[in-house]
């Protein structure tokens, strides 16, 4: 199924276009990405969690099938959409859904750190959680693109 035939229904059941969200959300993972790296070169291993990142690339690819929610963790999204996407993706899409229950918690400890132990984000992370987090960011975002590029979308 291609990203025309995603969205069927009336001009009122639908409120926006699915190629315009998948390359917004594309975007902003991307700019996430980017953001990160150079935080990663500035040693702000709290600021590297690349968490937003990881979560936009699953939005983009959520939104081939429908609107994602704004959960932190779009994982139960991605993995109930699973049987949609073609079989020669369902293992991408699998990767996916893996990277972002991992990196999910991250979003509150790289804002908040643990507040019950009293720890700021910046007691949290270290140079190996940092580099680590960010190649997953990377991961996602190389997975993410064969994904919609094996499904005809190109961003």
């Amino acid at each position: 199924m291609g990203v025309a035939e995603a969205y069927e229904g009336s001009e009122d059941s639908v409120s926006l276009k699915p190629l315009n969200e998948v390359k917004y959300r594309c975007r902003l993972a991307t700019e996430h990405l980017e953001r990160a790296g150079r935080l990663l070169s500035l040693r702000d291993w709290a600021g590297t969690a690349s968490q937003l990142a990881v979560e936009n690339f699953a939005k983009a690819v959520i939104s081939v099938f429908e609107v994602p929610t704004w959960s932190h963790d779009p994982s139960d999204e991605l993995n109930r959409l699973k049987e949609r996407f073609p079989s020669d993706v369902e293992d991408l899409v699998e990767e996916l859904v893996i990277l972002v229950r991992e990196t999910a918690p991250e979003h509150g400890r790289a804002s908040y750190g643990e507040p019950s132990e009293g720890l700021l984000p910046s007691d949290i992370y270290e140079e190996d959680h940092a580099s680590s987090a960010f190649e997953k960011s990377r991961k996602a975002s190389e997975i993410a693109e064969m994904i919609l590029d094996k499904m005809g979308i190109k961003i």
